[in-house]
């Protein structure tokens, strides 16, 4: 199966690329990689009317924060990551799909339909009426000639459509998924593959351009499965050999109904924005619907590459479970060297506060090097990216001004956090050097000596210097703060306390 694997992600620029739609891309570029194949993008963008602005620059953004790069396509001004060529458009290929159309006309395979959009409604609401199944009623190939059909279609408006073949018994597709799945003709009705302004609908040109594109394996999600035979069949007509079809599980919410935007699903770019590390995310994705075996949960993109294969895509649908995704991502952020992570959450700091950056008021462009040397401080506690600006802010915002309340521990009265604290300032005052160890040996045996608990002196000293309850270390947050910012203010909240009292 590793010989002439050719395999292709096929979006339709009409939204945002989901969770769905980029698992299938990772499927497809996984399987290529492993085996030494060619991962192709064709960009299936014949439906005029339903195409989005911006969708398609979606699309390439998501596989290019993903690492998911294609292996050929036409010449590009910037192809980017990929070469100097872009992804394959069908609008740019419509003289292929006519030319299977009139293929197929010709061999009595499909004919011209005129019937008008009032006809096709009022059919299906009298098929309702009688409780019918859906699905055209042949009028054009019954009520017309080929004569006819031919002399009317070089002045009116029509469609071309597929002929069935219902005399031929049950469709088979061989999926290397789910094995054989047999369809029986009357439940097809015969479905439009030329559009009357010329373009081609899906099933028409998805055949057409896997067989000129020499696609090997068509991966695409299990909702297409309903749609093979049709392909099957125009496969057949076209006299062409039909690529190995395999039919991904769908992604289920944990209700394990389809996953949804009720289910928190978003776009995939809309990951990236919220701080998931891509390695997270593709590591995630690998596992909605193949394993390696029962245990293993975390895979390199080279272990990925080299364990994929499709033996181990399972047919049951696989669970979407966004929490384990943040521990995952949480998990890839504490591999990274502090440094690696400093760079990626320096844009999210920089980010304007109503889009969950630090404050307006912090002068930007930020100092890097100083981010780099905060970034330890957060590693152990941060699950995504986004949430670096919420626990660096204290680094950048000037003094704290905590309510007297937030300076007072649990079992400690104001006179006494008033009391500790000004010995921690007159302590603090004869410390050399401003460093962790320093700091510790200090403030450490001064819990004893004023009769409270570690736990107490710590935390009205970290509520006085961050103004938080929780922080990073204690220590190593003073060390960062620096000491002018530190004795201010404790001194403050001295201040504080006594104008209470």
């Amino acid at each position: 199966m590793s010989d002439g694997v050719r395999v292709r992600f096929a979006p339709s620029p009409t939204g945002e690329p989901h969770v769905g739609n980029i698992r299938t891309a990772l499927f497809n570029w996984l399987f290529a990689r492993h085996t030494g194949g060619a991962f192709v993008v064709r960009i299936e963008d014949t439906d005029q009317e339903r195409k989005v602005e911006g969708a398609l620059e979606s699309i390439l953004a998501s596989l290019r924060w993903l690492g998911l790069d294609w292996d050929e396509g036409p010449e590009s001004e910037d192809g980017g990551s990929h070469g100097n060529f872009g992804p394959y458009f069908q609008s740019e290929r419509l003289a292929l799909y006519h030319e299977a159309a009139e293929k197929l006309l010709a061999g009595g395979d499909a004919y011209q339909c005129f019937c008008s959009p009032e006809r096709l409604d009022a059919m299906r609401k009298e098929q309702q009426r009688n409780q019918q199944p859906p699905g055209y009623d042949r009028h054009c190939l019954t009520q017309l000639t080929a004569e006819e059909r031919g002399r009317r279609a070089a002045v009116e408006p029509h469609v071309i459509r597929f002929r069935i073949p219902r005399e031929d018994g049950t469709i088979y597709v061989n999926d290397f998924i789910r094995g054989q799945v047999a369809y029986e003709p009357t439940v097809l009705d015969d479905f439009v593959i030329l559009k009357s302004d010329g373009y081609p609908t899906y099933h028409l040109a998805n055949v057409v351009d896997d067989h000129f594109m020499e696609i090997s394996h068509v991966m695409r999600a299990e909702e297409w499965l309903p749609s093979t035979p049709r392909h099957v069949l125009l496969y057949r007509s076209l006299d062409w050999e039909p690529p190995v079809f395999a039919h991904l599980p769908m992604i289920l919410g944990p209700d394990r109904s389809k996953l949804s935007k009720r289910h928190g699903a978003t776009s995939t770019l809309a990951y990236q924005q919220d701080g998931y590390l891509p390695e997270a995310l593709t590591n995630f994705m690998a596992l909605l619907g193949w394993s390696l075996d029962d245990h293993t949960e975390v895979f390199s993109r080279d272990e990925l590459v080299e364990h994929f294969d499709l033996d181990r895509v399972g047919k049951a649908g696989a669970i979407f479970n966004a929490e384990k995704l943040t521990w995952m991502n949480g998990l890839y952020i504490r591999q990274l060297p502090p440094e690696e992570l400093a760079e990626r959450i320096l844009p999210f700091l920089e980010r304007p506060h109503a889009e969950g950056g630090l404050s307006d008021s912090v002068e930007r462009p930020l100092d890097a090097a100083f981010v780099a040397t905060l970034t330890p401080l957060i590693q152990e506690r941060l699950k995504r990216l986004d949430e670096a600006p919420e626990l660096l802010s204290l680094f950048f915002e000037g003094l704290p001004s905590p309510a007297a309340n937030d300076l007072v521990p649990k079992g400690v009265s104001p006179e006494q956090a008033a009391e500790a604290l000004t010995a921690v300032v007159d302590r603090l005052t004869g410390v050399g050097e401003w460093e962790e160890v320093a700091l510790e040996d200090a403030l450490r045996p001064m819990a004893d000596e004023l009769g409270l608990k570690t736990g107490q002196l710590f935390g009205a000293v970290r509520a006085a210097v961050t103004g938080r309850t929780v922080s990073p270390p204690l220590f190593a947050t003073m060390v960062a703060l620096g000491r002018t910012h530190c004795m201010d203010a404790l001194n403050n909240a001295v201040a504080t306390l006594q104008a209470r009292a």
